[in-house]
C-alpha cells in the first residue's frame, strides 16, 4: 500500500456564508484541503488514471459556493469533508474554511479532520 496526501491549497471562492445580514451577499472563503490517499502501489506510469484527479473536489466546492450558501463554517467543511470521502481511495482529511473580510484585521475560520469508520 502507498500512502499520500493530495492537496489543495488555498481556494478562493465568493459564497453566501453567515449568519449575519450583511453576510447574505456572498463574500470571499478561502478553502484548504489535505486529502490522504491509499494506492495499492506508487503510480508507476505517470498518468492521472492511476490516482486521485483532485479536479473532483475543485469543481464540487465551486458548486457548493454557487449554492445556496450555508450559515455555519462547521456545516460547510462538513460538507467537503464528505465530499472528499466519496472517492474510496481517500482514507483521511482535513478541510479548513477562512472567512477573509470579516474582519480588517483578521481571518476567521474552521478545520476539521474526518476519516473513514
Amino acid at each position: 500500500m502507498s500512502v499520500y496526501t493530495t492537496i489543495l491549497d488555498g481556494l478562493e471562492v465568493a459564497m453566501r456564508l453567515g449568519i449575519h445580514p450583511h453576510e447574505a451577499a456572498p463574500q470571499r472563503v478561502r478553502l484548504s484541503v489535505w486529502m490522504t490517499v491509499d494506492y495499492p502501489a506508487p503510480p508507476s506510469a505517470d498518468r492521472i488514471e492511476e490516482v486521485l484527479d483532485y479536479d473532483f473536489v475543485r469543481d464540487g466546492i465551486l458548486r457548493l459556493a454557487e449554492g445556496e450558501g450555508f450559515a455555519l463554517q462547521e456545516t460547510l467543511v462538513e460538507a467537503v469533508a464528505a465530499l472528499c470521502l466519496t472517492d474510496p481511495r481517500v482514507r483521511q482529511v482535513r478541510v479548513r474554511s477562512m472567512k477573509m473580510d470579516v474582519y480588517p484585521d483578521a481571518a476567521v475560520g474552521c478545520e476539521i479532520e474526518r476519516g473513514r469508520e
